[in-house]
């Protein structure tokens, strides 16, 4: 389901059950040494999707480890994104070259818990979402909103290394077209790469040069989505420049 969302640069694995003989790298093994059964078993199925993952992009097998604010640590050249929620695991991987950042996030089709939404949700989005909810119960809008702010969290924390919580991002969504785009609310960093001179922002000094290339800022992020199988999926691809 996964890969239908992603463009053909990314490779995505994803799994619907956990395999009791999965094996991880003792690097891995040892982040779990607290952990109780339930948080075992997700996060060793989660890393071998990922390992299986880098395998299709041609890397080497390597530990995947966790960073200070538990987001995954990828081989250099390769980014990726990692999720799990009962019943689906999945990660995906591209070279740096080819994508600047990726963000996936899986829930279940499923009503949020109580209090959640007016958590998450800010006022411009409650005006979207009290309609859909109401014209098509099949989908649980407020949970698609709630997945696509944590894939905007994904894709975002690799580019700034810095928290974005879920009132700095503005949500619209495409319910029939099954696409999205978030608005960011804050500052966000300059994309790696930036842009050719002459698009977006100018800067004579630097336009004489045949190679140079404008920073430019991240301003937000579309995405795709879609609910299947019980599940809302969310992903979040931004492209090399």
């Amino acid at each position: 389901m996964l890969a239908t969302l992603l463009p053909p640069a990314v490779v995505a694995v994803e799994a619907f059950t956990d395999d009791p003989d999965a094996v991880l790298f003792p690097e891995e093994e040892a982040t779990l040494a607290r952990s109780v059964d339930k948080r075992r078993r997700e996060f060793t199925t989660a890393r071998v999707c990922a390992h299986r993952a880098l395998a299709g992009l041609g890397v080497p097998p390597v530990p995947v480890l966790r960073g200070p604010r538990g987001e995954p640590q990828w081989p250099s050249g390769v980014i990726g994104s990692i999720t799990h929620c009962a019943g689906y695991r999945a990660a995906v991987v591209a070279r740096s070259t080819d994508i600047v950042t990726v963000g996936i996030d899986a829930e279940p089709n499923e009503v949020l818990p109580e209090g959640v939404l007016d958590q998450i949700a800010l006022p411009e989005e409650h005006d979207w979402l009290g309609p859909l909810m109401r014209g098509d119960p099949a989908v649980h809008w407020d949970r698609l909103l709630f997945s696509i702010k944590e894939s905007v969290y994904k894709a975002w924390f690799p580019l700034a290394r810095r928290w974005l919580g879920f009132e700095d991002a503005a949500i619209t969504v495409d319910p029939l077209g099954g696409t999205f785009s978030a608005r960011l609310l804050v500052d966000g960093p300059v994309l790696p790469g930036g842009v050719p001179p002459g698009r977006g922002q100018r800067n004579h000094d630097l336009s004489a040069l045949p190679e140079a290339r404008v920073p430019e800022r991240l301003t937000g992020f579309t995405g795709r989505w879609l609910a299947r199988n019980g599940l809302v999926i969310t992903a979040i691809t931004v492209p090399g420049r």
